[in-house]
């Protein structure tokens, strides 16, 4: 790999680990609903010029079917979920459930016969994957919450689907006309929902009454540093050093998760942590490494 190619990795790889460090805070004093639509607002005022310019506004028109798909698939159901997982459990282990994506994707892709090239360390892998999800919910969940480890399911579910969503009807345009357009839609949806929490004097999460500059920074952050500024880092990754390497970023933003999870927000190094991530990182590695063949 160049060194461009490794100064783009490890920036996406530390950049994507921090949304749920920005989400948490953010959400601490606005409602979901805002955070998401505030993010993809910044993203798309950053964004869609950049595609107008190019000449990808005719994106629109002619794959509107699939962008709307990844709009809300991609962006509109995890983002949501996660705000509403972060006011419940710590972005430490948002972030490590979130890293099941990897598995989820290899299953879909299986059942979809976009990947039939499987062996028994994929399987393993497969299962060592689960079994240390199933140890970050076991230790880490009480019963209280266990809606909002579904919810990061439902977000992880609709990142594994959103991939297979470009592969299936958006590989033959360009991916920053479709990012732009599904960020702009995304507000769209998100827009009636904040001009009714705003109606009702709801925008602000319960019995707040000032937003603080940390949550307003962060909600800068997730639109500028997680939306916008690393879609572009993502694109000039994949042409670097392709699509294949590129997926390697998945296996580093957990860590960077509970790092700053740990040092920021003091969230404590659990049982759960430190048996359930080795598990879900080896199982990732194994069930999504396809075999190599040498001529």
């Amino acid at each position: 790999m160049s060194k461009r190619g490794w100064i783009l990795f490890v920036a996406l790889g530390i950049i994507w680990g921090t949304p749920y460090l920005f989400i948490r805070i953010a959400v601490t004093d606005l409602s979901p609903a805002v955070v998401v639509f505030c993010r993809v607002l910044i993203a798309t005022a950053l964004l869609l010029p950049i595609a107008i310019h190019q000449g990808q506004a005719r994106t629109l028109r002619t794959h509107w079917k699939g962008i709307l798909a990844f709009a809300v698939i991609e962006m509109c159901i995890p983002f949501g979920s996660l705000g509403f997982a972060e006011k419940q459990i710590s972005s430490s282990l948002t972030g490590l459930l979130i890293a099941a994506v990897p598995l989820l994707n290899a299953v879909i892709s299986r059942q979809l016969g976009l990947d039939s090239d499987w062996d028994v360390r994929r399987i393993v892998g497969l299962f060592v994957g689960f079994i240390g999800v199933g140890m970050l919910v076991g230790f880490d969940v009480s019963a209280s919450n266990y809606w909002a480890i579904l919810l990061c399911f439902l977000a992880a579910s609709g990142y594994a689907l959103g991939p297979i969503i470009i592969t299936k009807l958006l590989s033959d345009v360009s991916s920053i006309g479709v990012i732009a357009w599904s960020l702009f839609i995304a507000g769209l949806i998100y827009l009636p929902i904040v001009l009714v929490e705003v109606a009702r004097d709801s925008w602000r999460a319960p019995g707040v009454s000032h937003v603080t500059t940390n949550a307003i920074l962060s909600v800068i952050a997730l639109g500028v540093l997680c939306s916008a500024i690393a879609f572009v880092a993502l694109f000039a990754l994949v042409d670097e050093v392709g699509p294949t390497r590129t997926t390697v970023i998945t296996y580093i933003n957990p860590a960077v998760a509970i790092i700053l999870g740990i040092i920021i927000l003091s969230e404590p190094i659990t049982i759960g942590i430190l048996i359930g991530f080795p598990l879900v990182l080896i199982g990732s590695v194994m069930a999504t490494r396809r075999n190599v063949e040498v001529s």
